[in-house]
């Protein structure tokens, strides 16, 4: 096997329709990100960052399955409710002193399952470790944001 790992590419294109929807485009697939009328939008799709907390609950799913599966874990439902909230000074030009993003985002986790809860307890520590979506939100990731 070669030390070299080769890195799973993810690629989206996007278009801008007008200041506040976005129609993104990636593997054949297309959706539209918008606001709400009240700030400007259309309301025909969910905004960028109610995409970015779909984004980590869907990835816990498939990294919840997965991990339960290498834990011969039964998985017979899994909720997932997420729940952040932002300062919009900081967007709207009105703060410099105020982070953009999300000040906080709170997880919560309803699984039915067969196993007991010392198993869940380290199940959800592998899932926490193993959601890429997760670990871009809690680390830092190197980015480059330039013009085409």
């Amino acid at each position: 096997m070669s030390s070299e790992t080769q890195l799973a590419e993810f690629s989206v294109s996007a278009e801008s329709n007008d200041a506040a929807q976005t129609v993104v485009e990636t593997r054949g697939h297309e959706f539209v990100v918008d606001e709400p009328t009240a700030n400007g939008g259309q309301d025909e799709g969910p905004t960028p960052v109610e995409y970015l907390l779909g984004a980590w609950a869907g990835c816990l799913n498939v990294t919840g399955h997965a991990v339960a599966d290498d834990h011969d874990i039964t998985i017979e439902s899994l909720d997932i409710d997420l729940a952040g909230g932002l300062d919009p000074r900081k967007l709207q030009g009105r703060a410099d002193d105020v982070r953009a993003g999300f000040q906080h985002i709170e997880v919560e986790l309803d699984v039915e399952s067969d196993a007991t809860e010392a198993e869940l307890d380290a199940w959800l520590a592998a899932v926490e470790e193993r959601c890429p979506v997760a670990d871009n939100l809690t680390s830092e990731t190197p980015t480059t944001l330039g013009f085409a």
